[in-house]
Protein backbone atom coordinates (compact mmCIF):
# COMPACT_ATOMS: atom_id res chain seq x y z
CA UNK A 1 0.00 0.00 0.00
CA UNK A 2 1.31 4.01 -0.65
CA UNK A 3 0.21 6.41 0.56
CA UNK A 4 -0.11 10.08 -1.35
CA UNK A 5 2.94 11.72 -1.89
CA UNK A 6 5.23 8.53 -1.43
CA UNK A 7 7.73 7.79 -4.75
CA UNK A 8 7.57 4.03 -6.22
CA UNK A 9 8.18 2.47 -9.54
CA UNK A 10 6.24 2.03 -12.28
CA UNK A 11 7.74 -0.84 -14.69
CA UNK A 12 9.34 0.41 -18.10
CA UNK A 13 8.45 4.27 -17.12
CA UNK A 14 10.55 4.83 -13.88
CA UNK A 15 9.97 6.67 -10.73
CA UNK A 16 6.77 8.50 -10.09
CA UNK A 17 5.11 10.06 -6.77
CA UNK A 18 1.67 8.74 -5.69
CA UNK A 19 -0.17 12.27 -6.13
CA UNK A 20 -3.79 11.01 -5.04
CA UNK A 21 -5.81 8.06 -4.21
CA UNK A 22 -8.96 8.50 -6.30
CA UNK A 23 -12.43 5.73 -6.37
CA UNK A 24 -14.05 5.26 -9.82
CA UNK A 25 -16.86 3.11 -10.89
CA UNK A 26 -16.52 0.76 -13.22
CA UNK A 27 -19.56 -1.34 -13.99
CA UNK A 28 -20.78 -2.39 -11.32
CA UNK A 29 -17.71 -2.29 -9.42
CA UNK A 30 -16.17 0.28 -7.23
CA UNK A 31 -12.44 0.60 -7.58
CA UNK A 32 -9.33 2.69 -6.24
CA UNK A 33 -6.81 3.63 -8.15
CA UNK A 34 -3.29 5.46 -7.46
CA UNK A 35 -2.56 8.19 -9.47
CA UNK A 36 0.79 8.38 -10.46
CA UNK A 37 3.27 11.33 -12.07
CA UNK A 38 5.85 9.84 -13.48
CA UNK A 39 8.72 12.07 -12.40
CA UNK A 40 10.79 12.06 -16.18
CA UNK A 41 8.14 13.47 -18.47
CA UNK A 42 5.22 14.75 -16.27
CA UNK A 43 3.15 11.65 -17.15
CA UNK A 44 0.38 10.70 -15.02
CA UNK A 45 -0.86 7.08 -14.87
CA UNK A 46 -3.96 5.39 -12.79
CA UNK A 47 -2.96 2.19 -11.64
CA UNK A 48 -5.69 -0.35 -9.53
CA UNK A 49 -4.53 0.02 -6.11
CA UNK A 50 -5.85 -3.78 -6.26
CA UNK A 51 -3.44 -5.10 -8.79
CA UNK A 52 -0.86 -2.90 -8.17
CA UNK A 53 1.76 -5.17 -7.11
CA UNK A 54 0.64 -7.57 -10.14
CA UNK A 55 2.08 -4.60 -12.45
CA UNK A 56 5.09 -4.37 -10.52
CA UNK A 57 4.57 -1.32 -8.62
CA UNK A 58 7.18 -1.03 -6.08
CA UNK A 59 8.98 1.18 -3.81
CA UNK A 60 12.40 2.69 -4.39
CA UNK A 61 15.67 0.45 -3.24
CA UNK A 62 16.94 0.84 -0.17
CA UNK A 63 21.37 2.71 -0.35
CA UNK A 64 22.03 -1.33 0.37
CA UNK A 65 20.35 -2.31 -2.85
CA UNK A 66 22.02 0.72 -4.87
CA UNK A 67 25.69 -1.18 -4.25
CA UNK A 68 23.93 -4.43 -5.88
CA UNK A 69 23.08 -2.45 -8.52
CA UNK A 70 26.47 -1.01 -8.82
CA UNK A 71 28.11 -4.58 -8.12
CA UNK A 72 25.76 -5.38 -11.21
CA UNK A 73 27.20 -2.77 -13.54
CA UNK A 74 30.85 -3.64 -12.85
CA UNK A 75 30.58 -7.13 -13.68
CA UNK A 76 32.73 -7.47 -16.54
CA UNK A 77 33.18 -11.49 -17.39
CA UNK A 78 29.63 -11.41 -18.64
CA UNK A 79 28.29 -14.19 -21.27
CA UNK A 80 26.58 -11.86 -24.11
CA UNK A 81 24.92 -14.17 -26.66
CA UNK A 82 25.31 -14.03 -30.49
CA UNK A 83 21.15 -13.72 -31.35
CA UNK A 84 20.65 -11.38 -33.83
CA UNK A 85 20.18 -7.58 -32.17
CA UNK A 86 16.11 -7.70 -32.89
CA UNK A 87 15.81 -10.91 -30.54
CA UNK A 88 18.32 -9.40 -28.06
CA UNK A 89 16.28 -6.07 -28.16
CA UNK A 90 12.80 -8.30 -26.89
CA UNK A 91 15.11 -10.19 -24.58
CA UNK A 92 16.08 -6.76 -22.88
CA UNK A 93 12.74 -5.19 -23.31
CA UNK A 94 10.85 -8.04 -21.20
CA UNK A 95 14.24 -7.79 -18.77
CA UNK A 96 12.99 -3.90 -18.40
CA UNK A 97 9.32 -4.19 -18.13
CA UNK A 98 9.67 -6.59 -15.27
CA UNK A 99 10.71 -3.40 -13.33
CA UNK A 100 13.45 -4.85 -11.45
CA UNK A 101 16.22 -2.35 -10.87
CA UNK A 102 18.60 -5.48 -10.75
CA UNK A 103 17.21 -6.54 -14.46
CA UNK A 104 17.54 -2.79 -15.50
CA UNK A 105 21.22 -2.69 -14.58
CA UNK A 106 21.81 -6.25 -16.09
CA UNK A 107 20.93 -4.69 -19.49
CA UNK A 108 22.61 -1.51 -19.79
CA UNK A 109 25.81 -3.60 -18.37
CA UNK A 110 25.01 -5.64 -21.59
CA UNK A 111 24.61 -2.85 -24.17
CA UNK A 112 27.96 -1.09 -22.74
CA UNK A 113 29.58 -4.31 -23.02
CA UNK A 114 27.72 -5.43 -26.18
CA UNK A 115 28.78 -1.47 -27.70
CA UNK A 116 32.34 -2.51 -27.19
CA UNK A 117 32.76 -5.23 -29.74
CA UNK A 118 30.57 -3.75 -32.06
CA UNK A 119 28.32 -0.86 -33.31
CA UNK A 120 24.68 -1.13 -31.23
CA UNK A 121 21.39 -0.31 -33.30
CA UNK A 122 19.27 2.55 -33.54
CA UNK A 123 16.82 0.38 -31.11
CA UNK A 124 19.63 -0.60 -29.12
CA UNK A 125 20.94 2.56 -28.35
CA UNK A 126 17.61 3.71 -27.87
CA UNK A 127 17.48 1.34 -25.13
CA UNK A 128 20.51 1.71 -23.62
CA UNK A 129 19.47 5.67 -23.17
CA UNK A 130 15.76 4.26 -21.72
CA UNK A 131 17.86 1.65 -19.17
CA UNK A 132 20.46 4.42 -17.97
CA UNK A 133 17.75 6.98 -17.30
CA UNK A 134 15.63 4.62 -15.45
CA UNK A 135 18.67 3.54 -13.30
CA UNK A 136 19.98 7.36 -13.08
CA UNK A 137 16.71 8.42 -11.42
CA UNK A 138 16.10 5.74 -9.25
CA UNK A 139 19.88 5.72 -7.63
CA UNK A 140 19.88 9.40 -7.40
CA UNK A 141 16.83 9.12 -5.24
CA UNK A 142 17.96 6.08 -3.66
CA UNK A 143 20.97 7.29 -2.24
CA UNK A 144 19.91 10.81 -2.38
CA UNK A 145 22.19 12.36 -4.72
CA UNK A 146 22.42 14.60 -7.74
CA UNK A 147 21.67 12.80 -10.79
CA UNK A 148 24.84 14.35 -12.18
CA UNK A 149 26.47 12.43 -9.48
CA UNK A 150 25.28 9.15 -10.37
CA UNK A 151 25.45 9.09 -14.27
CA UNK A 152 29.38 10.18 -14.17
CA UNK A 153 30.12 7.03 -11.71
CA UNK A 154 27.83 4.60 -14.67
CA UNK A 155 30.18 6.57 -17.24
CA UNK A 156 33.76 5.64 -15.10
CA UNK A 157 32.82 2.10 -14.22
CA UNK A 158 32.43 1.77 -18.27
CA UNK A 159 35.12 3.80 -19.64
Amino acid sequence: MFNVGQMAVYPAHGVGIIESIEHRRIGECEQSFYVMKILKNNMVIMIPTATSKNVGLRCIISPKEVNDVFTILQEKDVEIGAQTWNRRYREYMEKIKTGSVFEVAAVLRDLYLLQEDKDLSYGERKMMDTAKGLLVKELSIANETEECQVEEKIEQIFS
